[in-house]
């Protein structure tokens, strides 16, 4: 985790953070937005059937359509990571899925989904852990995806 901080420190990118129980669902996360402010985000690990691993990311509120982002990607069915393939390809454990992760992903296996309706905003993620939520301006995780080679496209 000390290289996340470092590097979001080498690229001066401010964020806020707070310390809270481990939540491994949005809805378990409601109660954060009133300790520290931005929009909640929804991470998925997808994976079609190539083992090409997409993270996807979109406004907590809204479903993933995962035939949708099939179709816009043309990369055949999309699937949920399992717990092993989210530990492997981004060092994670369930419930703690964050773009922040692909500093782990040094194969740059995964390519980052970024819900267009996200832009501008101050963003809820995880930084590596479900124990702490960090706000980040959207542009400042641009910059570190940018720097970490994980340009997103957006859907």
């Amino acid at each position: 985790m000390q290289t996340l901080y470092h590097t979001l420190a080498a690229l001066h990118i401010d964020t806020d953070e707070v310390e809270h129980d481990p939540v491994t669902t949005v809805e378990a996360a409601q109660f954060v937005k009133t300790l520290i402010d931005g929009v909640g985000v929804k991470n998925l690990l997808l994976r079609n059937s190539r083992d090409d691993y997409y993270l996807a990311m979109l406004d907590e509120s809204k479903r993933a359509d995962l035939k949708e982002l099939a179709r816009i990607l043309r990369s055949g069915r999309l699937s949920f990571a399992n717990a092993e393939q989210l530990h492997d390809t981004l060092g994670l454990e369930p419930g703690s899925v964050t773009p922040l992760a692909v500093i782990n992903d040094a194969d740059h296996a995964v390519t980052v989904l970024i819900d267009r309706t996200l832009i501008g905003k101050r963003l809820l993620v995880h930084p590596l852990t479900n124990t702490k939520t960090m706000a980040i301006n959207y542009d400042d995780l641009i910059r570190f995806l940018d720097a970490t080679n994980h340009p997103p496209t957006l859907f």
